[in-house]
């Protein structure tokens, strides 16, 4: 929510809180029509595509990177001092165990049957996942290192996002910082609101249609607390994404434990062999996620 209104702050000028509202409306006439899911990945697709356009302009506008520095950058790995609770928010946004759980009921949304897991179907959908999430992380970050970091400034505002851009973009930085920022909030209040919805309804052992009554009721529910939350926060909207991120990563140690304890039961891959290279790496991913999770806590309390 205040994602979204501040992409429209960017873009159009008008008070962050009315753009929310403008967005919000929107993403009910969505929620509200016929064939939901359709129409929310269609919506979902256009943000990402926003996205990719407006960071990839920005970092052919800026000359890209240094190739040596570059990849020096990304083979030695490291947390930088005080960085780990953005790493953990960084994890956490592009590795949801709960989108992993929310997935399987995506599947159902769209008709796929056993036979789409052996006839190329799913492993396409899944590699167009993965790829997108690489051009938009991938570039979000280059263009942090090349634009931002330099300067030495924190943004504490999309504002001062776009003005770090305006020697690159000129007259262009707010609209292309507003249209990257709206594409990122919006397709996350879109599939966020509903994946929440999904897994308490079958949590509860209700109804997990994207179009039945009570999903959409509660949705609608969860947006306008979302409203009071993002309307009644004092500070910047940035930094209450940053705290909604940090919350995502408490249901790693959770949920990401009975995943994983799922992906090494015989029964679950019976007639198939087992997958050892993605049930290895499932768990040692989970091991890094909670281990970083409970660091992070623990630091935080004792401080």
């Amino acid at each position: 929510i205040s994602g979204s209104g501040a992409g429209m702050n960017l873009i159009f000028g008008i008070n962050w809180k009315v753009g929310a509202l403008i967005m919000i409306a929107i993403l009910l006439l969505m929620y509200f029509s016929k064939n939901t899911y359709s129409k929310v990945e269609k919506g979902v697709l256009l943000c990402i595509m926003g996205m990719i356009i407006a960071f990839y302009a920005t970092l052919i506008a800026s000359g890209g990177p240094a190739a040596g520095p570059f990849f020096t950058g990304i083979t030695h790995w490291q947390f930088p001092q005080g960085s780990l609770l953005h790493s953990l928010a960084f994890i956490s946004t592009h590795a949801a165990i709960t989108a992993g759980v929310y997935g399987t009921y995506l599947g159902a949304e769209k008709k796929w049957k056993k036979e789409d897991l052996f006839n190329g179907t799913m492993f396409a959908d899944g590699i167009a996942h993965v790829i997108t999430v690489i051009l938009i992380s991938g570039a979000i970050v280059t263009v942090g290192a090349i634009v931002l970091h330099p300067a030495g400034l924190k943004i504490k505002a999309p504002a001062q996002m776009a003005a770090m851009l305006k020697p690159v973009l000129g007259t262009f930085a707010n609209p292309v910082m507003g249209l990257a920022l709206l594409g990122a909030a919006f397709s996350s209040l879109l599939g966020n609101t509903q994946r929440g919805v999904v897994l308490l309804n079958a949590g509860m052992d209700w109804s997990v249609g994207l179009e039945s009554k009570r999903v959409r009721w509660t949705c609608v529910a969860c947006i306008l607390f979302g409203v009071i939350v993002c309307f009644a926060y004092s500070g910047s909207p940035t930094q209450l994404i940053f705290l909604a991120n940090l919350a995502t990563s408490i249901g790693t140690p959770t949920a990401g434990f009975f995943v994983t304890l799922l992906m090494w039961r015989k029964d679950i891959n019976a007639g198939m062999r087992a997958p050892r290279l993605l049930q290895v790496s499932m768990t040692v991913c989970y091991i890094f996620a909670t281990a970083i999770t409970i660091f992070a806590l623990a630091n935080k309390l004792l401080k």
